[in-house]
């Protein structure tokens, strides 16, 4: 009989490589994003560092397929980004928004980015369907003369305004 020999696999300690000029700034950006959804009661898990640095870079909320679509190449599907924006959503990372298109779309609700538990109104250009969050401007709401308020209304928390954007209004 054969004596088999005993092999030992030891994993080799390598050095993480490092790519040059701003791994340290992607990694504290990844860091800080794990530390949100941590801190927001969920676990820090790829899809959903990935969903919401993606909905962190971007200037208007982004729908549903259009995170997909972004993020397809890292290997996730649609269904996982869904349920992601879901569980962002629901533990308060995320608002989602109706814009009166039948879509929900999503961004993130970002102290930093947005203030603390700032609302911010959106703009939709009537002829392209662009997208705009009209962060720095508000609106004020007020009575006409004629009435005092409207008894039903105790807070607004969207604001829509559709128009035409400055590229549709060139000649």
């Amino acid at each position: 009989m054969k004596a088999r020999a005993r092999v030992r696999v030891v994993p080799q300690k390598t050095a993480t490589p490092r790519r040059q000029g701003g791994s340290g700034i992607l990694s504290t950006r990844i860091e800080h994003l794990k530390g949100r959804i941590r801190e927001s009661g969920l676990r820090s898990t790829s899809p959903r560092v990935a969903v919401l640095g993606h909905l962190e870079e971007r200037d208007s909320p982004g729908s549903h397929a259009e995170v997909a679509e972004a993020l397809s190449a890292l290997g996730f599907d649609r269904a996982t980004i869904y349920r992601n924006l879901m569980d962002l959503t629901q533990a308060g990372l995320l608002a989602r928004i109706s814009l009166g298109e039948n879509v929900w779309r999503f961004e993130v609700r970002n102290a930093i980015k947005m203030g603390e538990g700032a609302e911010h109104p959106h703009f939709v250009c009537v002829d392209c369907g662009l997208v705009s969050c009209l962060e720095g401007y508000s609106v004020d709401l007020k009575p006409s003369a004629l009435e005092t308020g409207h008894p039903s209304v105790s807070s607004i928390h969207e604001i829509l305004i559709r128009g035409v954007c400055i590229a549709c209004e060139a000649p």
